[in-house]
C-alpha cells in the first residue's frame, strides 16, 4: 500500500512539473528582438511664455549644486516616426524625469508610451537611468498592455537635437525581447 502511495506521489509530482514548464510554439533567439520600433521623443519645457507649445513643466526646481540636480519634470510629449516635431504623433510619452547627479548631467526616467493608432494600440512602460554624456543610453521596457501585453526589452536613447534648456529630441530605438499575442 505504501509503495502505491509513493508511486502515485511521484507521478503527481512529475505531472505538476510538466504542467508548470512553459511550452513555446516557436523558439526565439534572445539576441533577436520579437518587435522593434524606432520613434522620436520631442520635449518642450515650459519657459514661462510658451503655454500653447509646452509639453513639459518643472515641478521641482534645480538646486545650487549645478547640472540641474534636483529638478523634476512632468511631461506629456509627442512621439513621431521621424525627427520632425510637426509630423503627426503616433504615441504620447507621459511620465516624469529628474536630474539625480550633482557632478554631471544625469536623469532618471519613468514613463508610459501610449499608442492609439491604426498600427498599434496599448502602452509600453519604460524606466531607468539616462546618463546624458553617453552617446547612447539603454532604459528598461518593463511591461505593457494591448499590442504590447507584458512586453520586456530595451529602449536605446540617442540625443538628436538640443536647443538650450527648453527643447530636446531623442531617438528611441525600442527592441522588445519578450512579446505575447493577446
Amino acid at each position: 500500500m505504501i509503495q502505491i502511495v509513493k508511486k502515485s506521489c511521484c507521478i503527481l509530482f512529475f505531472l505538476l512539473i510538466i504542467c508548470c514548464v512553459p511550452i513555446h510554439s516557436k523558439t526565439q533567439k534572445l539576441d533577436e528582438p520579437c518587435k522593434r520600433i524606432v520613434l522620436y521623443y520631442h520635449d518642450i519645457l515650459f519657459n514661462g511664455t510658451d503655454l500653447a507649445n509646452a509639453t513639459s513643466v518643472k515641478i521641482a526646481n534645480d538646486t545650487q549644486f549645478g547640472f540641474h540636480f534636483g529638478m523634476m519634470v512632468v511631461f506629456d510629449d509627442p512621439m513621431t516616426k521621424d525627427g520632425n516635431l510637426n509630423s503627426p504623433p503616433v504615441a504620447r510619452a507621459q511620465g516624469f524625469y529628474f536630474y539625480d547627479k550633482k557632478d554631471t548631467f544625469n536623469a532618471w526616467f519613468a514613463y508610459t508610451l501610449i499608442f492609439n493608432s491604426t498600427e498599434y494600440k496599448g502602452t509600453l512602460n519604460i524606466m531607468g537611468a539616462d546618463p546624458l554624456p553617453e552617446k547612447t543610453r539603454d532604459l528598461s521596457v518593463v511591461g505593457g498592455t494591448g499590442d504590447f501585453f507584458m512586453a520586456r526589452g530595451i529602449a536605446t536613447f540617442r540625443t538628436e537635437d538640443v536647443q538650450g534648456d527648453y527643447y530636446f529630441r531623442l531617438q528611441m530605438d525600442i527592441k522588445l525581447y519578450e512579446c505575447y499575442k493577446t
